[in-house]
C-alpha cells in the first residue's frame, strides 16, 4: 500500500504551542513519526490502556477473570477497568454504587492492578514488565508510581502497543475486542477536561469515542474510535475503520491547548490516510 502523504498533518502539529513534542503515525502503508520519539517522559493518564493490557493478559491466563468481586460490594474487576466501580478521581471511599455512573477514577485502576498483583504474587510494575513491555519489546518503559499515571515510556515504545492493539499477540482478539468495545453503554459520566456526556462510553481501561462532541479526537473519527489522553499533554489513539493509529507525546497541560489544537491534527492525519 502506498504512503500517505502527511505534511499537512506534520505542519500543523509545527504551529503546537510546546517546547518539544514526538509523534507516530501508523497506518495499513507503515510508521512515520517526527520528533525525538526515543525520547522518555511520564505519559500521565495513557498509562492506563498499558495497565488494563497487563489485566487483560492475567484474564487471557486465567490468573484473575473480570467476573473478580474487587473492592466495594458488587464491584467486579470488570467495573472498575471502565470506571464503573463507584470509586471517585482519588481516595478509596466509594461515591456510588457500583454500575449506575461512569465516575473517572484513578484509585479502581490501581485496585485493579493490586487485584493483579495479589494474584500473581509479584509487585505489578514487575507483572506489568514481564507481561507487556518485554515481549513487545517495549524497553524505555517502566511503572514508577500508580499504575493510573505513573508510566514513563517513549514514543517508540508506544508504537509497539499500537502494534499489539492492531494484532494482539498477548491477549485473544476477541478480548481485545471486548477491551475497545462500551462496556455498559448506557452509563452517563465525565471525561475530565472535557465535560460531561449521556453516554459516556468506555471500554476495558480505554475511551471509547462513541458520539462524544466536543472530543480530544478528530471530528472525523469513527464512534469505534478508542484510546486515551494524558492530562501532562499525551494521547494515544486507534480508529480501527480507517486502520489508523496515532500516538503524540508532550509536557504541557492538556487544558491550555489539547482541545484546540488536537483534533485539527488529527482530522489532517484521517484525511490523508483516506486518499
Amino acid at each position: 500500500m502506498s504512503r500517505p502523504d502527511l505534511s499537512a498533518a506534520w505542519a500543523v502539529a509545527d504551529a503546537w504551542p510546546v517546547p518539544f513534542w514526538s509523534a507516530a503515525v501508523v497506518h495499513p502503508g507503515g510508521t512515520e513519526t517526527r520528533g525525538d520519539t526515543a525520547r522518555g517522559q511520564r505519559i500521565a493518564s495513557v498509562s492506563k490502556p498499558l495497565a488494563a493490557w497487563a489485566v487483560l493478559v492475567a484474564v487471557e491466563e486465567g490468573s484473575v477473570s473480570l467476573d473478580d468481586p474487587v473492592g466495594q460490594e458488587g464491584c467486579t474487576l470488570r467495573h472498575l477497568l471502565c470506571h464503573a466501580g463507584g470509586y471517585p478521581f482519588e481516595g478509596r471511599a466509594p461515591i456510588s454504587r457500583p454500575g449506575m455512573r461512569r465516575h473517572y477514577s484513578n484509585t479502581g485502576i490501581d485496585l485493579a492492578a493490586d487485584h493483579v498483583a495479589g494474584a500473581a504474587g509479584i509487585e505489578f510494575a514487575e507483572y506489568l514488565a514481564e507481561a507487556v513491555f518485554v515481549p513487545l519489546g517495549m524497553t524505555a518503559s517502566r511503572l514508577d508510581g500508580s499504575p493510573a499515571k505513573d508510566v514513563h515510556t517513549c514514543a517508540d515504545d508506544l508504537v509497539s502497543f499500537l502494534a499489539e492493539l492492531r494484532n494482539p499477540r498477548l491477549i485473544s482478539p476477541a478480548l481485545r475486542d471486548e477491551a475497545v468495545a462500551p462496556v455498559f453503554p448506557a452509563l452517563a459520566g465525565i471525561v475530565p477536561g472535557l465535560g460531561s456526556y449521556d453516554p459516556c462510553p468506555w471500554g476495558l481501561g480505554f475511551e471509547v469515542r462513541g458520539a462524544k462532541s466536543p472530543h480530544w479526537t478528530a471530528s472525523h473519527s469513527s464512534p469505534a474510535t478508542f484510546g486515551h489522553f494524558g492530562g501532562i499533554g499525551t494521547f494515544l489513539w486507534r480508529d480501527p475503520v480507517a486502520d489508523v493509529g496515532c500516538v503524540m507525546l508532550a509536557e504541557r497541560d492538556f487544558s491550555k491547548w489539547g482541545l484546540v489544537h488536537w483534533p485539527p491534527f488529527s482530522n489532517a492525519v484521517l484525511e490523508a490516510c483516506a486518499t
